[in-house]
């Protein structure tokens, strides 16, 4: 066949093309194209005689091209044979169908991902993005995103198969979203399903703290032998574990956890710290970088307690400065009556937490922002806080102090302001707010805690 034949002519020469059905033995690497060409250790069931246009297959796959084009060009050969599974057969012949009539009369997941099977096995590009389409139509459920994200290696880096692993991804990530509510099934879920669920930034998660302990105890749970789960953890998890997110207090839990090879672990953590000494341009650079590609380690997520920074002093008093930055939306959505709690921060021993209310204040009847202080419920220790409540504020974009006071706390308790800024929520929100400085709220807490006696 000359390259320049015209690949279109029904009326070509036919060829024939002889399939031999045969059992492999268990010896060969089911997941390799070259097993099914070297049958020595397999049994010949059946032999069927096709007759083809081999210009019509020669322009449809670069494999039957060179198939055509090197066996046959320099001599009468009209026959040559493909060596198949038995299992293949019927994906082969609806393949072959599909080259003349860019049709296929099978409509389920399984029948077509055989045929995208074969598709990708006989180079046929066409009919995998026919049959990643067909699939991407289909009603998808958890079984079948999964089934997806299992083909092999080859058949996923395929571009036209993309958009099918994509949309499988996209599906459990936004099903598993909450993982507390799947807690059961997604610990059975397979590696894949895992890191699908991880690489969203949509996940409703309490903090990364969480997504930490989540994944350990997923790793422990199906790979119960270490070596094995320092191998999937350091090369196939802790990409999408956003380690800058988390707190000192857990990076510290990272460098003696022995899920982690020592050397991985350190380098995550490291990386970690750095992102957090960066300056906040810096961060903002790095974030926007890799939201464009599917490593998000430098991206926030949606999380269900704010991130939040601290400088802790321990002389000449215990003390510590908690930054707290709130975006213009998450504060328009706490209306009328939403809250939003920081992630926990120690101070002697004691775990606090900061929450923004929009709520009514009582004297005016309107709705405005509250800022409180809550201690977490953990030891029967009573501590005397003096506390201080700033907010950066235009034009100066200096941090002004709205609030101070004192509070004995014990397990539980919270205490704060009900209208931190005076302001009725209206004005609070207003496009001429000057409390949003390139819609964030950046809002600041000194605490200086005393031992009662």
């Amino acid at each position: 066949m000359d390259d320049g034949a015209g690949c279109e002519n029904q009326d070509a020469e036919a060829e024939a093309v002889a399939m031999a059905e045969e059992i492999h033995s268990g010896d060969e690497d089911e997941n390799s194209n070259e097993s099914s060409w070297s049958m020595d250790c397999s049994t010949v069931l059946r032999v069927k005689t096709l007759h083809i246009s081999s210009p019509i297959l020669a322009a449809k796959s670069p494999f039957f091209y060179k198939l055509f084009s090197n066996g046959m060009r320099e001599s009468e050969q009209r026959h040559v044979t493909l060596r198949i599974n038995a299992s293949e057969e019927d994906a082969l012949l609806e393949l072959l169908n599909f080259m003349y009539s860019n049709t296929l009369s099978v409509t389920t997941a399984p029948a077509l991902l055989d045929v995208l099977m074969a598709a990708d096995k006989f180079e046929v590009a066409s009919c995998m993005r026919y049959c990643s389409w067909l699939l991407h139509n289909l009603p998808m459920t958890p079984e079948s995103a999964l089934l997806y994200l299992d083909l092999p290696s080859s058949v996923l880096m395929g571009e036209a198969v993309q958009p099918l692993t994509d949309a499988a991804k996209q599906y459990l990530a936004a099903r598993y979203k909450d993982v507390t509510k799947f807690q059961e099934e997604v610990m059975a879920l397979p590696l894949a399903g895992i890191q699908a669920i991880l690489a969203s930034d949509d996940l409703q998660i309490a903090s990364e703290d969480a997504v930490y302990d989540f994944v350990l105890k997923w790793a422990r749970a199906q790979y119960p032998k270490l070596e094995d789960r320092r191998e999937v953890l350091g090369s196939h998890l802790a990409q999408y574990i956003r380690f800058p997110y988390m707190t000192c207090r857990k990076l510290k839990k990272v460098l003696t956890c022995n899920d982690f090879d020592q050397d991985v672990a350190s380098k995550l953590v490291l990386e970690a710290l750095f992102y957090k000494a960066d300056a906040p341009y810096r961060q903002r650079s790095l974030a926007a970088e890799e939201s464009a590609t599917s490593n998000h380690r430098f991206v926030e997520r949606a999380y269900k307690y704010r991130p939040v920074k601290v400088v802790e002093f321990e002389l000449p008093r215990q003390q510590c400065v908690v930054y707290l930055d709130l975006k213009r939306e998450e504060c328009v959505n706490l209306f009328p009556s939403g809250r939003v709690y920081s992630q926990a921060f120690h101070l002697g021993g004691q775990g606090f937490f900061l929450s923004a209310h929009c709520n009514m204040d009582q004297q005016s009847s309107f709705h405005c922002l509250g800022l409180f202080l809550g201690m977490q419920e953990k030891g029967s220790t009573s501590f005397t806080v003096d506390y201080e409540f700033a907010a950066r504020l235009k034009p100066t974009e200096e941090f002004v102090c709205k609030y101070k006071g004192n509070y004995t706390f014990t397990g539980g308790k919270a205490v704060g302001y009900r209208n931190l800024f005076a302001v009725p929520w209206t004005s609070f929100v207003a496009e001429d707010s000057i409390y949003f400085i390139n819609g964030t709220l950046h809002l600041r807490a000194e605490l200086t805690i005393r031992l009662c006696s």
